[in-house]
């Protein structure tokens, strides 16, 4: 590395830090990355969800996982529900897509009586859209996704 390239990079990375960027600098820079999460938290079970379903389905012959984690992870009269409008849409309904995402982030959006994420997914050129998907707090299942949360809640809370 020439000594005007560490420049750069140091001169990135301070600059990244000061903004509050810092695991985009590390994983620009190189450092290790961490992901954590825990079985009794909500939002890491969606998050681990949208993760796996994503793999599953970007993966050639893993429809066997896919519905596996449908099964896992969604309600059985939600299950029926998301089948019904693959039906109607000829999409997939997890994704409301016909195309697999890059990538995605989970965003907590709160609510008493259940648990309530924004999903954001990123698709080709840095295209973006939203879901809003709701889950309960004692079984950690999955009874609706949409543009809106059961309680009309507007993606972002508007």
């Amino acid at each position: 590395m020439t000594s005007k390239t560490t420049r750069r990079t140091t001169l990135a990375v301070g600059l990244a830090l000061a903004l509050g960027l810092g695991a985009t600098a590390q994983a620009s820079a190189g450092a290790p990355r961490s992901v954590s999460g825990k079985p009794s938290d909500n939002i890491t079970r969606i998050a681990d969800f949208y993760g796996t379903y994503i793999d599953a389905v970007n993966d050639e012959g893993s429809g066997e996982l896919r519905d596996a984690l449908r099964a896992h992870y969604l309600t059985p009269a939600f299950q029926k529900e998301l089948n019904a409008w693959e039906d109607r849409e000829h999409a997939d309904g997890v994704l409301r897509a016909q195309n697999v995402p890059l990538a995605w982030k989970v965003t907590d959006q709160g609510t008493a009586d259940h648990t309530e994420a924004v999903i954001t997914l990123t698709w080709s050129a840095g295209q973006t859209s939203t879901l809003v998907v709701d889950m309960t707090r004692d079984s950690h299942q999955i009874f609706h996704i949409g543009t809106k949360g059961v309680g009309t809640k507007a993606v972002g809370g508007k």
